[in-house]
């Protein structure tokens, strides 16, 4: 069986970004691991997951929540660093 930890250590992404795709999706931390992981094989996928994320700063923004707004600008900066935008052919 595998634990949480596994299931993390597997997607490749952090648990900032994990915990905050959970909390959009309103899904358990095990879940959005199993999500994130399927999410990330698609261009659309990570665009997706940085539609996530960003919702959560712009909701966490708009009720002042200063602290999860701090900690959703993280997780986008280390969801940005490592997982760019797909540049679309022109």
């Amino acid at each position: 069986m595998l634990s949480l930890q596994d299931c993390l250590d597997f997607c490749d992404l952090d648990c900032s970004e994990i915990e905050a795709i959970a909390e959009h999706e309103h899904i358990p931390v095990i879940v959005a691991a199993e999500l994130s992981s399927e999410l990330l094989q698609t261009p659309e996928g990570v665009c997706s997951l940085h539609s996530m994320v960003l919702d959560n700063l712009a909701e966490a923004l708009a009720h002042g929540d200063m602290e999860k707004a701090g900690r959703f600008n993280l997780a986008y900066q280390h969801l940005k660093a490592t997982h760019p935008l797909p540049q679309h052919p022109h």
